[in-house]
Protein backbone atom coordinates (compact mmCIF):
# COMPACT_ATOMS: atom_id res chain seq x y z
CA UNK A 1 0.00 0.00 0.00
CA UNK A 2 1.50 3.62 -1.15
CA UNK A 3 2.11 6.31 1.08
CA UNK A 4 -0.49 8.33 -0.24
CA UNK A 5 -3.30 5.87 0.14
CA UNK A 6 -2.26 4.82 3.74
CA UNK A 7 -3.04 8.65 4.91
CA UNK A 8 -6.26 8.45 2.54
CA UNK A 9 -7.88 5.50 4.57
CA UNK A 10 -5.97 6.67 7.79
CA UNK A 11 -5.89 9.92 8.36
CA UNK A 12 -8.70 12.40 10.02
CA UNK A 13 -11.49 14.45 7.87
CA UNK A 14 -9.77 17.58 9.22
CA UNK A 15 -5.95 16.24 7.85
CA UNK A 16 -8.16 15.28 4.58
CA UNK A 17 -9.21 18.33 3.89
CA UNK A 18 -6.31 20.02 5.09
CA UNK A 19 -4.74 18.26 1.72
CA UNK A 20 -7.55 18.96 -0.46
CA UNK A 21 -6.82 22.86 0.00
CA UNK A 22 -3.18 22.05 -0.47
CA UNK A 23 -1.86 23.07 2.77
CA UNK A 24 0.74 19.74 2.67
CA UNK A 25 0.73 20.15 -1.22
CA UNK A 26 4.27 22.24 -0.43
CA UNK A 27 7.83 20.39 -0.81
CA UNK A 28 9.64 21.96 2.06
CA UNK A 29 13.21 23.49 2.14
CA UNK A 30 15.96 20.88 2.60
CA UNK A 31 17.70 22.97 5.05
CA UNK A 32 21.45 23.07 5.57
CA UNK A 33 22.35 25.26 8.33
CA UNK A 34 25.58 27.69 7.47
CA UNK A 35 27.77 28.85 10.71
CA UNK A 36 27.07 32.06 12.21
CA UNK A 37 24.45 32.48 9.05
CA UNK A 38 20.86 31.64 7.92
CA UNK A 39 20.45 28.44 6.22
CA UNK A 40 20.05 27.16 2.49
CA UNK A 41 18.07 25.01 0.76
CA UNK A 42 19.50 22.19 -0.99
CA UNK A 43 18.59 20.32 -4.41
CA UNK A 44 19.26 16.97 -5.70
CA UNK A 45 18.09 14.50 -8.42
CA UNK A 46 15.61 13.19 -5.74
CA UNK A 47 14.49 16.18 -3.76
CA UNK A 48 13.93 20.28 -4.56
CA UNK A 49 11.72 22.11 -2.60
CA UNK A 50 8.20 23.52 -3.83
CA UNK A 51 6.29 26.27 -2.98
CA UNK A 52 2.74 27.02 -4.40
CA UNK A 53 0.28 30.15 -4.89
CA UNK A 54 -3.10 29.12 -3.42
CA UNK A 55 -5.47 31.92 -3.67
CA UNK A 56 -7.04 32.76 -0.54
CA UNK A 57 -10.83 31.61 0.14
CA UNK A 58 -13.26 34.69 0.22
CA UNK A 59 -12.76 36.84 3.45
CA UNK A 60 -9.30 35.14 4.68
CA UNK A 61 -6.05 35.66 3.75
CA UNK A 62 -2.52 33.42 3.43
CA UNK A 63 0.74 34.59 4.41
CA UNK A 64 4.25 33.52 3.44
CA UNK A 65 7.66 33.82 5.32
CA UNK A 66 10.86 33.79 5.32
CA UNK A 67 13.59 34.72 8.25
CA UNK A 68 16.92 34.51 9.56
CA UNK A 69 15.98 32.13 11.73
CA UNK A 70 14.81 29.40 8.66
CA UNK A 71 11.54 29.53 7.27
CA UNK A 72 11.25 29.43 4.15
CA UNK A 73 8.05 30.37 2.38
CA UNK A 74 6.19 29.09 5.98
CA UNK A 75 2.53 29.15 5.03
CA UNK A 76 -0.30 30.53 7.73
CA UNK A 77 -3.65 31.67 7.09
CA UNK A 78 -6.51 32.89 9.00
CA UNK A 79 -9.99 34.91 8.55
CA UNK A 80 -10.04 38.36 8.40
CA UNK A 81 -12.08 40.10 11.13
CA UNK A 82 -14.21 43.44 11.31
CA UNK A 83 -11.66 46.37 12.03
CA UNK A 84 -11.51 47.27 15.20
CA UNK A 85 -9.16 50.03 17.44
CA UNK A 86 -5.73 49.94 17.49
CA UNK A 87 -3.78 50.13 20.49
CA UNK A 88 -0.71 51.45 21.17
CA UNK A 89 1.56 48.14 20.88
CA UNK A 90 0.31 47.43 17.23
CA UNK A 91 2.08 48.59 14.05
CA UNK A 92 -1.43 49.19 11.88
CA UNK A 93 -1.00 49.64 7.95
CA UNK A 94 -4.11 51.31 6.57
CA UNK A 95 -4.65 50.19 2.57
CA UNK A 96 -5.85 52.47 -0.04
CA UNK A 97 -7.17 50.44 -3.12
CA UNK A 98 -8.49 53.50 -4.81
CA UNK A 99 -4.98 55.42 -4.85
CA UNK A 100 -3.54 53.57 -7.36
CA UNK A 101 0.02 54.07 -8.64
CA UNK A 102 2.30 52.06 -11.10
CA UNK A 103 2.00 48.77 -12.90
CA UNK A 104 3.94 45.73 -12.07
CA UNK A 105 5.87 44.48 -15.63
CA UNK A 106 7.94 42.04 -13.94
CA UNK A 107 10.91 40.18 -12.05
CA UNK A 108 13.76 37.83 -12.71
CA UNK A 109 17.24 37.13 -13.80
CA UNK A 110 20.22 37.16 -16.38
CA UNK A 111 20.94 34.29 -18.53
CA UNK A 112 24.50 34.98 -18.84
CA UNK A 113 27.12 32.38 -20.41
CA UNK A 114 27.90 31.36 -17.35
CA UNK A 115 24.42 30.74 -15.95
CA UNK A 116 24.09 28.71 -19.08
CA UNK A 117 27.18 26.62 -18.48
CA UNK A 118 26.43 26.08 -14.77
CA UNK A 119 22.94 24.95 -15.19
CA UNK A 120 24.54 22.17 -18.19
CA UNK A 121 26.91 21.45 -15.39
CA UNK A 122 24.43 19.97 -13.26
CA UNK A 123 24.17 17.01 -16.30
CA UNK A 124 21.36 15.04 -14.91
CA UNK A 125 18.18 16.08 -16.72
CA UNK A 126 16.21 15.89 -13.75
CA UNK A 127 18.12 18.48 -12.08
CA UNK A 128 18.78 20.74 -14.45
CA UNK A 129 14.31 20.46 -14.66
CA UNK A 130 14.67 21.66 -10.87
CA UNK A 131 16.83 24.44 -11.26
CA UNK A 132 14.49 25.86 -14.64
CA UNK A 133 11.10 24.68 -12.17
CA UNK A 134 12.73 26.72 -8.69
CA UNK A 135 12.21 29.88 -10.77
CA UNK A 136 10.04 30.00 -13.90
CA UNK A 137 6.85 27.70 -12.84
CA UNK A 138 4.10 27.75 -10.63
CA UNK A 139 6.08 25.24 -8.16
CA UNK A 140 8.75 27.82 -7.98
CA UNK A 141 9.00 31.59 -8.26
CA UNK A 142 7.30 32.18 -11.47
CA UNK A 143 9.87 35.13 -12.73
CA UNK A 144 9.20 36.68 -15.83
CA UNK A 145 11.52 38.76 -17.40
CA UNK A 146 14.56 37.34 -18.68
CA UNK A 147 18.31 39.65 -19.60
CA UNK A 148 20.17 38.18 -22.21
CA UNK A 149 23.41 39.60 -23.30
CA UNK A 150 23.89 40.49 -27.22
CA UNK A 151 27.42 38.47 -27.48
CA UNK A 152 29.96 37.96 -24.20
CA UNK A 153 29.94 39.72 -21.31
CA UNK A 154 32.60 39.75 -18.04
CA UNK A 155 30.67 36.36 -16.72
CA UNK A 156 31.93 34.34 -20.28
CA UNK A 157 34.65 32.24 -20.70
CA UNK A 158 36.34 34.78 -22.96
CA UNK A 159 35.91 37.84 -24.09
CA UNK A 160 33.40 37.80 -28.02
CA UNK A 161 31.04 39.73 -30.14
CA UNK A 162 29.33 38.96 -33.18
CA UNK A 163 30.77 39.83 -36.60
CA UNK A 164 34.56 40.06 -35.08
CA UNK A 165 35.65 39.47 -38.84
CA UNK A 166 35.82 40.57 -41.25
CA UNK A 167 36.81 44.20 -39.82
CA UNK A 168 35.14 47.07 -41.21
CA UNK A 169 32.01 45.49 -42.06
CA UNK A 170 29.43 48.23 -41.76
CA UNK A 171 26.65 45.93 -43.12
CA UNK A 172 27.48 43.38 -40.77
CA UNK A 173 27.19 40.98 -44.00
CA UNK A 174 29.15 38.16 -41.92
CA UNK A 175 26.83 38.47 -39.05
CA UNK A 176 25.81 35.17 -37.10
CA UNK A 177 25.19 33.82 -33.56
CA UNK A 178 28.28 32.18 -31.70
CA UNK A 179 28.25 28.41 -29.62
CA UNK A 180 27.46 30.37 -26.82
CA UNK A 181 23.80 31.01 -28.01
CA UNK A 182 23.48 27.45 -29.96
CA UNK A 183 24.98 25.16 -27.42
CA UNK A 184 24.02 27.43 -23.91
CA UNK A 185 21.77 30.58 -23.60
CA UNK A 186 18.75 29.26 -26.48
CA UNK A 187 18.68 25.67 -24.48
CA UNK A 188 18.52 26.87 -21.17
CA UNK A 189 15.47 29.80 -22.68
CA UNK A 190 13.52 27.35 -24.41
CA UNK A 191 13.30 24.91 -21.21
CA UNK A 192 12.64 28.90 -19.69
CA UNK A 193 9.68 29.34 -21.94
CA UNK A 194 8.10 25.55 -21.41
CA UNK A 195 8.37 25.69 -17.72
CA UNK A 196 7.36 29.03 -17.55
CA UNK A 197 3.04 29.67 -16.28
CA UNK A 198 3.53 33.22 -18.33
CA UNK A 199 4.65 34.87 -21.13
CA UNK A 200 8.72 35.42 -20.68
CA UNK A 201 9.26 39.07 -21.65
CA UNK A 202 13.26 38.85 -23.19
CA UNK A 203 15.54 41.93 -22.40
CA UNK A 204 18.52 41.94 -24.78
CA UNK A 205 21.44 43.90 -23.68
CA UNK A 206 25.40 44.48 -25.40
CA UNK A 207 28.01 44.91 -23.40
CA UNK A 208 30.37 45.58 -26.19
CA UNK A 209 30.11 45.80 -30.24
CA UNK A 210 33.24 44.01 -32.28
CA UNK A 211 36.34 46.09 -31.03
CA UNK A 212 36.53 47.44 -34.62
CA UNK A 213 33.68 49.61 -34.02
CA UNK A 214 35.11 50.97 -30.95
CA UNK A 215 38.11 53.81 -30.39
CA UNK A 216 40.04 51.47 -28.66
CA UNK A 217 39.58 48.12 -30.69
CA UNK A 218 39.30 46.04 -27.37
CA UNK A 219 36.54 44.54 -25.34
CA UNK A 220 37.55 46.39 -22.00
CA UNK A 221 38.79 49.82 -20.92
CA UNK A 222 37.92 53.46 -22.64
CA UNK A 223 36.43 53.45 -25.40
CA UNK A 224 33.67 55.27 -27.68
CA UNK A 225 31.78 53.92 -30.58
CA UNK A 226 33.74 55.20 -33.67
CA UNK A 227 30.87 57.66 -35.33
CA UNK A 228 31.28 55.85 -38.82
CA UNK A 229 29.68 52.91 -36.89
CA UNK A 230 26.45 54.35 -35.33
CA UNK A 231 24.38 53.38 -37.98
CA UNK A 232 26.06 49.49 -37.90
CA UNK A 233 25.78 50.15 -34.23
CA UNK A 234 21.82 49.95 -34.35
CA UNK A 235 21.97 47.33 -37.28
CA UNK A 236 24.07 45.22 -35.03
CA UNK A 237 20.66 45.31 -32.82
CA UNK A 238 18.19 44.56 -35.36
CA UNK A 239 19.71 41.83 -36.88
CA UNK A 240 20.24 39.93 -33.23
CA UNK A 241 16.33 39.92 -32.76
CA UNK A 242 15.47 38.74 -35.78
CA UNK A 243 18.33 35.72 -35.43
CA UNK A 244 16.86 34.95 -31.71
CA UNK A 245 13.27 35.36 -33.45
CA UNK A 246 13.83 33.17 -36.07
CA UNK A 247 14.77 30.53 -33.36
CA UNK A 248 11.84 30.63 -31.17
CA UNK A 249 12.58 33.59 -28.58
CA UNK A 250 11.06 36.43 -29.48
CA UNK A 251 12.45 39.81 -28.01
CA UNK A 252 10.20 41.90 -25.67
CA UNK A 253 12.99 44.84 -25.19
CA UNK A 254 16.49 46.01 -25.44
CA UNK A 255 18.60 48.20 -23.60
CA UNK A 256 20.73 51.35 -25.68
CA UNK A 257 24.21 49.34 -23.65
CA UNK A 258 25.20 48.04 -20.24
CA UNK A 259 26.38 50.82 -18.11
CA UNK A 260 28.49 53.01 -20.49
CA UNK A 261 30.29 54.56 -17.29
CA UNK A 262 32.55 51.93 -17.28
CA UNK A 263 33.34 52.53 -21.06
CA UNK A 264 33.87 56.62 -20.42
CA UNK A 265 36.15 55.99 -17.43
CA UNK A 266 37.53 52.76 -18.39
CA UNK A 267 37.84 51.29 -14.81
CA UNK A 268 37.01 47.66 -14.12
CA UNK A 269 37.55 45.06 -16.12
CA UNK A 270 33.89 44.46 -17.85
CA UNK A 271 33.25 44.31 -21.51
CA UNK A 272 31.49 48.04 -21.96
CA UNK A 273 30.83 50.64 -24.43
CA UNK A 274 31.30 54.04 -23.20
CA UNK A 275 28.83 56.71 -24.05
CA UNK A 276 28.12 60.17 -23.37
CA UNK A 277 24.53 61.32 -23.50
CA UNK A 278 24.52 64.03 -25.96
CA UNK A 279 26.00 61.28 -28.30
CA UNK A 280 23.77 58.56 -26.98
CA UNK A 281 20.71 60.59 -27.74
CA UNK A 282 21.96 61.25 -31.33
CA UNK A 283 22.78 57.74 -31.80
CA UNK A 284 19.10 56.68 -30.86
CA UNK A 285 17.16 59.76 -32.99
CA UNK A 286 19.39 58.86 -35.89
CA UNK A 287 20.13 55.49 -36.03
CA UNK A 288 18.40 53.00 -33.31
CA UNK A 289 15.17 54.22 -33.03
CA UNK A 290 14.40 55.05 -36.69
CA UNK A 291 16.14 51.01 -37.83
CA UNK A 292 13.81 49.61 -35.00
CA UNK A 293 10.63 51.55 -35.50
CA UNK A 294 10.41 50.72 -39.44
CA UNK A 295 11.43 47.28 -38.64
CA UNK A 296 8.86 44.05 -37.99
CA UNK A 297 9.87 44.75 -34.68
CA UNK A 298 8.31 48.39 -34.28
CA UNK A 299 6.63 46.92 -31.42
CA UNK A 300 10.00 46.50 -28.87
CA UNK A 301 10.54 48.56 -26.11
CA UNK A 302 13.69 50.83 -26.13
CA UNK A 303 14.99 51.36 -22.66
CA UNK A 304 17.30 53.91 -22.05
CA UNK A 305 20.75 54.69 -19.55
CA UNK A 306 20.97 50.80 -17.94
CA UNK A 307 23.20 52.12 -15.25
CA UNK A 308 23.76 53.36 -11.78
CA UNK A 309 21.42 55.52 -9.66
CA UNK A 310 23.71 58.33 -9.49
CA UNK A 311 24.43 58.38 -13.31
CA UNK A 312 20.39 58.64 -14.04
CA UNK A 313 19.69 62.25 -14.27
CA UNK A 314 22.79 62.84 -16.08
CA UNK A 315 22.49 59.90 -18.69
CA UNK A 316 18.70 61.10 -18.73
CA UNK A 317 17.97 64.59 -18.54
CA UNK A 318 21.17 65.50 -20.13
CA UNK A 319 20.42 63.27 -23.82
CA UNK A 320 16.81 64.30 -23.73
CA UNK A 321 17.99 68.41 -23.27
CA UNK A 322 19.92 68.08 -26.31
CA UNK A 323 17.90 65.39 -28.30
CA UNK A 324 14.30 66.31 -27.17
CA UNK A 325 13.24 63.42 -30.04
CA UNK A 326 15.00 61.12 -28.44
CA UNK A 327 11.39 60.74 -26.39
CA UNK A 328 9.78 60.08 -29.68
CA UNK A 329 11.79 56.36 -29.35
CA UNK A 330 12.44 55.72 -25.66
CA UNK A 331 9.42 53.62 -23.71
CA UNK A 332 11.46 53.44 -20.54
CA UNK A 333 14.56 54.00 -18.43
CA UNK A 334 16.66 50.98 -16.84
CA UNK A 335 18.55 51.29 -13.49
CA UNK A 336 21.62 49.31 -11.71
CA UNK A 337 21.70 48.33 -8.00
CA UNK A 338 24.76 48.55 -7.15
CA UNK A 339 25.70 52.24 -6.30
CA UNK A 340 22.11 52.85 -4.43
CA UNK A 341 23.40 53.83 -1.14
CA UNK A 342 25.40 56.52 -2.53
CA UNK A 343 22.12 58.54 -4.10
CA UNK A 344 18.10 58.09 -2.90
CA UNK A 345 15.45 57.16 -4.89
CA UNK A 346 13.97 60.76 -5.20
CA UNK A 347 15.89 61.01 -8.40
CA UNK A 348 13.12 58.60 -9.71
CA UNK A 349 10.28 60.78 -9.32
CA UNK A 350 12.11 63.76 -11.22
CA UNK A 351 11.17 60.75 -14.49
CA UNK A 352 8.33 59.85 -13.24
CA UNK A 353 7.10 63.38 -12.87
CA UNK A 354 8.01 64.82 -15.87
CA UNK A 355 7.67 62.05 -18.00
CA UNK A 356 4.93 59.55 -16.84
CA UNK A 357 4.86 57.82 -19.82
CA UNK A 358 8.03 56.16 -19.36
CA UNK A 359 8.54 53.48 -17.04
CA UNK A 360 11.53 52.62 -14.53
CA UNK A 361 12.43 48.99 -14.16
CA UNK A 362 15.60 47.88 -12.20
CA UNK A 363 17.32 45.63 -14.71
CA UNK A 364 20.58 44.14 -12.73
CA UNK A 365 21.69 43.76 -9.02
CA UNK A 366 23.36 41.50 -6.65
CA UNK A 367 25.49 40.70 -3.62
CA UNK A 368 28.90 40.21 -3.58
CA UNK A 369 30.16 42.60 -5.90
CA UNK A 370 33.64 44.72 -6.30
CA UNK A 371 32.55 46.88 -3.67
CA UNK A 372 31.17 44.67 -1.27
CA UNK A 373 33.99 43.38 1.62
CA UNK A 374 33.89 39.62 2.13
CA UNK A 375 33.78 36.60 -0.15
CA UNK A 376 31.84 36.88 -3.28
CA UNK A 377 29.59 34.10 -2.57
CA UNK A 378 28.77 34.36 0.84
CA UNK A 379 26.16 30.88 1.42
CA UNK A 380 23.59 31.37 3.61
CA UNK A 381 23.88 35.38 4.23
CA UNK A 382 20.78 37.13 5.91
CA UNK A 383 22.60 40.24 5.79
CA UNK A 384 22.73 40.25 1.95
CA UNK A 385 19.04 38.86 1.80
CA UNK A 386 18.00 42.14 3.38
CA UNK A 387 20.01 44.35 0.66
CA UNK A 388 17.46 42.89 -1.74
CA UNK A 389 14.76 43.24 0.54
CA UNK A 390 15.37 47.12 1.43
CA UNK A 391 16.75 47.81 -2.62
CA UNK A 392 13.26 46.22 -4.08
CA UNK A 393 11.03 47.54 -1.27
CA UNK A 394 12.48 50.91 -2.12
CA UNK A 395 12.53 50.66 -5.69
CA UNK A 396 8.53 49.83 -6.20
CA UNK A 397 7.76 52.42 -3.91
CA UNK A 398 8.92 55.06 -6.16
CA UNK A 399 7.09 53.29 -8.96
CA UNK A 400 9.28 50.99 -10.77
CA UNK A 401 7.79 48.68 -12.79
CA UNK A 402 10.30 45.24 -11.81
CA UNK A 403 13.27 44.45 -10.66
CA UNK A 404 15.97 41.97 -12.23
CA UNK A 405 18.59 39.84 -10.88
CA UNK A 406 21.91 39.14 -12.31
CA UNK A 407 22.87 36.22 -12.76
CA UNK A 408 20.16 33.22 -12.24
CA UNK A 409 22.41 30.68 -11.24
CA UNK A 410 26.93 30.69 -10.41
CA UNK A 411 29.39 28.09 -9.21
CA UNK A 412 31.10 28.20 -6.07
CA UNK A 413 33.48 30.89 -6.76
CA UNK A 414 30.83 33.10 -8.18
CA UNK A 415 31.72 32.71 -11.60
CA UNK A 416 33.10 31.45 -13.98
CA UNK A 417 33.85 35.04 -14.97
CA UNK A 418 37.06 35.44 -17.42
CA UNK A 419 37.70 38.97 -16.29
CA UNK A 420 37.70 37.31 -12.33
CA UNK A 421 34.87 39.96 -11.67
CA UNK A 422 32.66 37.00 -10.10
CA UNK A 423 29.85 37.80 -7.41
CA UNK A 424 27.08 35.87 -5.41
CA UNK A 425 23.50 34.71 -7.07
CA UNK A 426 20.54 33.60 -5.22
CA UNK A 427 21.06 29.67 -6.80
CA UNK A 428 24.33 28.39 -6.57
CA UNK A 429 25.63 25.01 -8.90
CA UNK A 430 27.83 22.34 -7.22
CA UNK A 431 28.26 19.70 -9.63
CA UNK A 432 30.64 17.93 -7.88
CA UNK A 433 28.23 16.67 -5.51
CA UNK A 434 25.58 16.43 -7.89
CA UNK A 435 23.48 19.79 -6.21
CA UNK A 436 22.45 23.10 -6.33
CA UNK A 437 21.48 25.55 -3.37
CA UNK A 438 18.51 28.25 -2.70
CA UNK A 439 20.64 31.09 -0.90
CA UNK A 440 18.18 33.38 1.16
CA UNK A 441 17.93 35.80 -1.70
CA UNK A 442 16.29 33.31 -4.20
CA UNK A 443 13.05 33.39 -1.44
CA UNK A 444 13.39 37.36 -1.33
CA UNK A 445 13.05 37.46 -5.21
CA UNK A 446 9.77 34.92 -4.53
CA UNK A 447 8.33 37.06 -1.93
CA UNK A 448 7.46 39.63 -5.23
CA UNK A 449 7.72 37.71 -8.08
CA UNK A 450 5.52 34.73 -7.33
CA UNK A 451 2.87 36.83 -5.68
CA UNK A 452 3.32 39.72 -8.10
CA UNK A 453 2.52 39.01 -11.66
CA UNK A 454 2.47 41.21 -14.60
CA UNK A 455 -0.71 43.62 -13.92
CA UNK A 456 -0.69 44.28 -10.57
CA UNK A 457 -1.15 47.71 -9.87
CA UNK A 458 0.51 49.35 -6.17
CA UNK A 459 -1.64 50.84 -4.32
CA UNK A 460 -1.50 53.68 -0.96
CA UNK A 461 -0.76 52.49 2.56
CA UNK A 462 -0.86 54.54 5.31
CA UNK A 463 1.71 53.34 8.53
CA UNK A 464 0.93 54.23 12.21
CA UNK A 465 3.49 53.02 14.33
CA UNK A 466 3.84 52.35 17.67
CA UNK A 467 6.64 54.09 20.21
CA UNK A 468 10.19 53.12 20.44
CA UNK A 469 9.45 50.94 16.73
CA UNK A 470 10.96 50.84 13.46
CA UNK A 471 9.02 51.11 10.49
CA UNK A 472 7.87 47.40 9.15
CA UNK A 473 8.73 48.54 5.83
CA UNK A 474 5.81 47.71 3.28
CA UNK A 475 4.46 47.64 -0.13
CA UNK A 476 1.39 46.63 -1.26
CA UNK A 477 -0.36 45.68 -4.55
CA UNK A 478 -4.04 45.00 -6.33
CA UNK A 479 -3.52 41.67 -8.45
CA UNK A 480 -5.00 41.28 -11.51
CA UNK A 481 -6.75 37.94 -9.80
CA UNK A 482 -8.76 40.77 -8.03
CA UNK A 483 -6.62 40.16 -4.30
CA UNK A 484 -4.62 41.69 -2.07
CA UNK A 485 -0.76 41.40 -1.62
CA UNK A 486 1.18 43.29 1.15
CA UNK A 487 5.10 42.40 1.34
CA UNK A 488 6.28 43.21 4.71
CA UNK A 489 9.49 42.69 6.14
CA UNK A 490 9.85 43.16 10.17
CA UNK A 491 14.11 44.05 10.32
CA UNK A 492 14.07 44.02 14.25
CA UNK A 493 15.31 41.12 16.69
CA UNK A 494 11.99 40.89 18.22
CA UNK A 495 8.26 39.42 16.98
CA UNK A 496 6.04 42.39 15.67
CA UNK A 497 2.45 42.34 15.71
CA UNK A 498 0.72 44.33 12.36
CA UNK A 499 -2.44 44.92 11.78
CA UNK A 500 -3.14 45.17 7.93
CA UNK A 501 -6.61 47.17 7.69
CA UNK A 502 -8.50 46.93 3.79
CA UNK A 503 -11.64 48.73 3.85
CA UNK A 504 -13.71 47.79 7.18
CA UNK A 505 -11.62 44.17 7.69
CA UNK A 506 -8.17 43.35 8.97
CA UNK A 507 -5.72 40.46 9.10
CA UNK A 508 -3.99 40.38 12.33
CA UNK A 509 -0.08 39.09 12.15
CA UNK A 510 3.00 38.31 14.42
CA UNK A 511 5.71 38.95 12.30
CA UNK A 512 9.15 36.79 12.84
CA UNK A 513 12.00 38.27 13.66
CA UNK A 514 14.30 39.48 11.18
CA UNK A 515 11.99 38.20 8.58
CA UNK A 516 9.72 39.14 5.45
CA UNK A 517 6.23 38.18 4.94
CA UNK A 518 4.02 38.42 1.83
CA UNK A 519 0.45 38.31 2.72
CA UNK A 520 -2.06 38.07 0.03
CA UNK A 521 -5.33 38.95 0.82
CA UNK A 522 -9.33 37.94 -0.69
CA UNK A 523 -11.67 40.62 1.29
Amino acid sequence: MTFFFKIIIFTTPLLLVLWADGVYSDKKCAARKIEDRSVVCVCNVTYCDEITRERPADGSYIAYTTSKAGSRFLKSSGELETCDSDDLFTTVLTLDPDTKYQTIEGFGGALTDSAAINWKNLSDPQLMQYLIDSYFSSSGLEYNVVRVPIGGTDFSTHGYAYNEEPVNDAELTHFNLTSEDYDLKIPMLKEILKASTASIHVLATTWSPPPWMKSNNAFVGQSYLLPQYYRTYALYYLKFIEMYTKLGVPIWGITTTNEPINGVTGSGQVNSLGWLAADMGKWIVEDLGPLIRNSTFKDIKILCVDDQRPLLLYFFNAMVKEHPESLKYIDGVAVHFYLDALVGPEVFTVITNNYPDKFIMATEGCAGAVLSFGKRVQLGSWERATEYIKDILEDLNYNLVGWIDWNLDLDEYGGPSYTNGNVDSPIIVLPDSGEFIKQPTFYVMGHFSKFLPRGSKRIAVEESIPLSSKSIENVAFVTPDSTTVVVLYNSESREREVKVKLKDQQATLTLEPESMSTIEINA
